[in-house]
């Protein structure tokens, strides 16, 4: 388990690596750069222009700009801003707490949700209930999440006023008054992974109720119930660990456009207005720190099943 644990935390740090110099590189092809950004189309040119890239250092070779980003942040410098001339990590920090705020909300109220849908829809199998749910499921696994975040606020907002369509509240404001400020980016959020949780849910108690030990605990005359509750939802349930934990690490992506569509003070919507302006540093930072959280979550919901299931834990050894 140990040597598992090592192998997959070099992996980790490797894709983090990776994914830094791809976003170094993307945003350094880019036409112009933060100095053009902040002055305007106007006002950067000539000594003005030169003047601020000297300034923000941006007049220096790429590699040296990465080398030396690199160089700091294995010190646990995250850099400064070049747009907002303030450490990154000041930043970054009461945004990432309000980021956590949101997934862990939508979390808490979607997977116990998309798991009792999957077993109910697969104990319903070609039944009403199982089409008319996995129809719906289908819908929103397809409807990108601008589109469903539109449609909420369309509903809820603006047509039975039941709830504010965006957030008003500041980015430092207390974490019980950004939870409450509007439920609809969560609600949003929750609606986007259920769909593919409660899939794979559904396909997997499907796939373990057709298997020998549970046709043969029918043979004998157990209860159906209890044949459900002690035999097939553990077996069906363990092999959707890995799956929930990389739903709700691509929640991540989602994140960025429904901060956006809510004006939800996070980290998603921060790293928009960073590459707006151009701000390499803070795009960098708010980058390394999505993959981090990507591959953490992989790593634990990972894991998790082979701790739950010996099977696995003595296949990968």
């Amino acid at each position: 388990m140990l040597g598992l644990i090592l192998r997959r935390l070099g992996a980790a740090w490797i894709t983090v690596v990776v994914v830094a110099v791809v976003v170094f590189i993307g945003v350094e092809v880019m036409p112009g750069d933060a100095c053009t950004a902040m002055l305007g189309r106007d006002a950067a040119r000539g000594d003005v222009l030169e003047n601020c890239r000297d300034r923000m250092g941006l007049n220096r070779p790429p590699v040296e700009r990465c080398v030396g980003w690199a160089g700091d942040l294995a010190q646990g410098d995250l850099g400064v801003s070049m747009k907002r001339d303030r450490p990154i990590a000041g930043i970054v920090a009461p945004r990432l707490r309000n980021t956590l705020i949101l997934a862990l909300a939508a979390a808490l109220a979607g997977v116990p949700l998309a798991i009792g849908l999957g077993v109910m829809v697969a104990l319903r199998r070609e039944r009403p209930f199982d089409i008319i749910v996995s129809t719906v499921a289908l819908v929103a696994m397809t409807m990108p999440e601008f589109v469903i975040a539109a449609l909420l606020i369309l509903i809820f907002a603006i047509w039975l006023g039941w709830s504010a369509g965006v957030v008003t509240a500041a980015y430092d404001a207390p974490a019980l008054t950004l939870l409450f400020a509007t439920p609809l980016p969560a609600v949003t959020l929750a609606l986007v992974y259920i769909a593919h949780i409660l899939r794979m849910v559904r396909s997997s108690v499907i796939d373990t109720a057709g298997a020998d030990y549970i046709l043969m605990a029918r043979m004998k005359g157990v209860p159906e119930r209890q044949i459900v509750r002690r035999h097939l939802l553990p077996n069906a349930i363990l092999p959707t660990i890995p799956v929930i934990g990389l739903t709700l690490a691509w929640l991540l992506s989602g994140v960025v456009i429904v901060e956006s569509a809510f004006n939800y003070p996070g980290i998603g919507r921060l790293a928009v207005n960073a590459v707006a302006d151009r701000d390499l540093p803070l795009v960098q930072a708010i980058t390394l720190i999505f993959g981090l959280i990507y591959v953490s979550m992989t790593l634990i919901a990972d894991l998790l099943a082979m701790a739950l299931n010996p099977r696995l834990r003595t296949r990968r050894l």
